[in-house]
């Protein structure tokens, strides 16, 4: 199981995630999220229990605990896989949750949000998603509101890639330019937002927005052709602590 586990994980990091090794799969039509689970026998967590994303809502008052966040790495190159645009980074970056070191492996984009928060969708959501040494997923979810230009984005919508395309970055985006100043969050368990849906993954989603232009937004949105989000899921007995 826990070689499974880490199979599925490395799969998920490396530089064609989210483009699975089973069926195709996407947004729309007889591919789109409602029939993921029908689209092959590796994609039935997609019908488990704790899926992600969710809306969060009816939280419970938690003491948790700060994100140790430790970002200092270069990114390395940027891909359109057809299902999202991706930044892939060098080792070294790490948050550190329940006392487990994760290293960030790269960070893509959804538009509009997947998640929710009191009912509410963004128009841009960022993943963080991390790794510890054992394949466990922990992914830091940020959403994104309409306003001023995100620096980072800039830099990475400069070199924006066709689909299928890996860009080698010839300017250094940080993770944390896409993180908020505040890093307060929301935490529940949930699953991968794509197939395989693997379950088993911690979420932290920042409570703090950050800001991306109309005009960013629309050129990510062009470039997928479609939306990219999955519809929320069912919370089920999950909770949801802040």
């Amino acid at each position: 199981m826990k070689r499974t586990v880490i199979a599925i994980a490395m799969s998920l990091l490396s530089s064609t995630a989210f483009a699975s090794d089973g069926a195709a799969w996407g947004y729309t039509g007889d591919i789109g999220p409602e029939n993921w689970v029908k689209l092959s026998p590796e994609y039935s967590s997609c019908a488990g229990s704790n899926q992600s994303p969710i809306n969060m809502t009816g939280f419970i008052d938690a003491e948790l605990e700060p994100i140790a966040f430790d970002y200092e790495a270069k990114s390395s190159e940027i891909l359109n896989n057809g299902h999202t645009v991706q930044i892939n980074v060098l080792p070294g970056d790490t948050i550190t949750v329940d006392g487990i070191e994760f290293e960030l492996k790269q960070f893509h984009f959804h538009v509009p949000s997947e998640n929710e928060i009191h009912g509410e969708s963004f128009p841009m959501e960022g993943h963080l998603v991390h790794a510890d040494k054992d394949g466990n997923l922990a992914v830091v979810a940020v959403m994104v509101t309409e306003g001023e230009a995100n620096d980072a984005l800039a830099k990475a919508w400069a070199q924006m890639p066709e689909e299928g395309e890996t860009v080698t970055l010839t300017s250094d985006i940080s993770p944390l330019e896409i993180l908020p100043e505040n890093r307060d969050y929301y935490r529940f368990n949930g699953s991968l937002t794509t197939p395989p849906c693997s379950e088993g993954v911690r979420w932290l989603v920042m409570k703090q927005p950050i800001t991306a232009s109309k005009e960013q937004i629309e050129e990510f949105l062009h470039v997928m052709h479609h939306p990219n989000n999955r519809p929320v899921q069912a919370v089920n007995a999950r909770p949801v602590l802040q």
